[in-house]
């Protein structure tokens, strides 16, 4: 990859940030077609291949798996690339590869390829989220840096949205296609974007950049650090568990007709983004991000709620509920900018890029513990009782956090 262009005159700086807040918003948005495109089209894939019966679940189950997997070392990995590279390295180089993966997707012949090729694109998905907050969040004045990060998060949520319409339109094949050609036309943006100036100052100091034991040899880092990701739990609980298994909770809580995974996915990011946009622009107009967490929070456990106790419903009200479910989860955009917020420009990037994938690749931890549960309590019981513990969770996480609306972001951890 090319090496990122020097700072920005005074004269084009507003064209810079405005750049440079669409592409990270793009680059989200082709991040997280390709991230639910799996949710969409696992049926039809996985039956293309010969999957039929129960096996469509645990195929679905361990390609899932492999995918967070592969978020889960890709987010480690460009985490720490991004504080010894630069922002603008990861931004791009993790939209390269999740493209090509992409690609490669559309002409997989069994289920091992199939699951290898996830892990792959699992480990580019990763970076781009990170690289792009850290990257808006520095540049941005910090009295207005929660817009461009909820810009950046509610644009690229309507990334499900477009996979949701391609799949029902177009072959799960060509759909992939379709993920990597968008990322490989994005890539022609990056010229005129520039590296973070909070990152120039920090490199070209010598402070030590990128250093994973920096977030965990002081408590009080390593407690923020974990609180960020516990708050974020829930929202993958409900995309995981309660929107890309619906056909089967469907079909367990005696609905007639059971929903499609894709329309399920289609609407529930329909909500997200709404919710993306609410939280993002209250947090700016109240001044606070732990009051908005916190309300969202409730939200999502009154429709997390209401998912189990008003079975079975009809397959309109069960759309209208991923609507609402979606909203309660779109304090996503808030998340990520608290996450970024939380430490120095020296850790920014590694911290802002493994939170929201250790949050993601928490769904393996969730779906192997409705998996362990399912034979004793059964399917709906065994994700009632995960939902429940990852709420309670998530609520007792915020408590120990700071206030870091409004934060100078331009200093360095020791």
């Amino acid at each position: 990859m090319s090496q990122p262009s020097a700072a920005p005159t005074a004269r084009d700086s507003q064209r810079a940030i405005t750049l440079s807040v669409m592409v990270a918003a793009l680059g989200y948005f082709v991040d997280i077609y390709d991230l639910l495109l799996f949710s969409i089209v696992r049926v039809p894939s996985l039956r293309s291949l010969g999957v039929e019966g129960e096996q469509l679940l645990h195929a679905g189950e361990r390609l899932l798996n492999m995918q967070m997997t592969g978020m889960l070392i890709g987010g480690l990995l460009w985490g720490v690339l991004g504080d010894r590279r630069g922002r603008l390295s990861v931004l791009f180089g993790s939209i390269f590869m999740y493209s090509a993966a992409n690609i490669a997707n559309a002409w997989v012949q069994s289920v091992e390829a199939y699951a290898w090729l996830r892990l792959i694109a699992g480990i580019g998905l990763a970076g781009e989220l990170g690289a792009g907050i850290t990257l808006v969040s520095e540049i941005m004045p910090k009295e207005t840096r929660g817009y461009g990060t909820t810009i950046v998060a509610a644009t690229g949520i309507l990334g499900a949205v477009f996979a949701a319409l391609v799949g029902d339109v177009f072959d799960w094949r060509v759909s992939y296609i379709v993920g990597g050609v968008m990322g490989f036309a994005l890539l022609a943006l990056r010229i005129g974007v520039y590296e973070s100036g909070m990152f120039e100052s920090v490199r070209q100091i010598g402070s030590s950049r990128g250093n994973v034991l920096q977030l965990f040899n002081r408590w009080d880092r390593a407690r923020k650090y974990f609180a960020v990701i516990l708050i974020g739990v829930p929202i993958w609980y409900v995309i995981g568990i309660l929107i890309t298994f619906s056909p089967e909770l469907g079909r367990a809580l005696g609905m007639t007709e059971a929903p499609a995974a894709g329309r399920a996915v289609m609407f529930a990011y329909l909500g997200l983004a709404g919710g993306d946009f609410a939280s993002g622009f209250f947090s700016q107009f109240i001044g606070s991000r732990r009051r908005v967490v916190l309300l969202f929070q409730l939200i999502t456990t009154a429709f997390v709620a209401v998912y189990f106790a008003f079975a079975p419903f009809t397959l309109t009200g069960f759309y209208a509920l991923c609507v609402a479910l979606g909203f309660g989860v779109g304090y996503w955009a808030v998340f990520v900018t608290v996450a970024s917020e939380q430490f120095g420009t020296n850790i920014r990037a590694t911290a802002t890029t493994t939170v929201p994938n250790v949050v993601r690749g928490s769904v393996v931890l969730l779906t192997s513990s409705v998996a362990w549960l399912r034979p004793q309590v059964g399917l709906v019981n065994s994700a009632i009782v995960v939902g429940v513990v990852a709420l309670a969770i998530s609520f007792v996480a915020l408590w120990g956090l700071e206030e870091t609306f409004g934060k100078d972001l331009d200093y360095v951890e020791e």
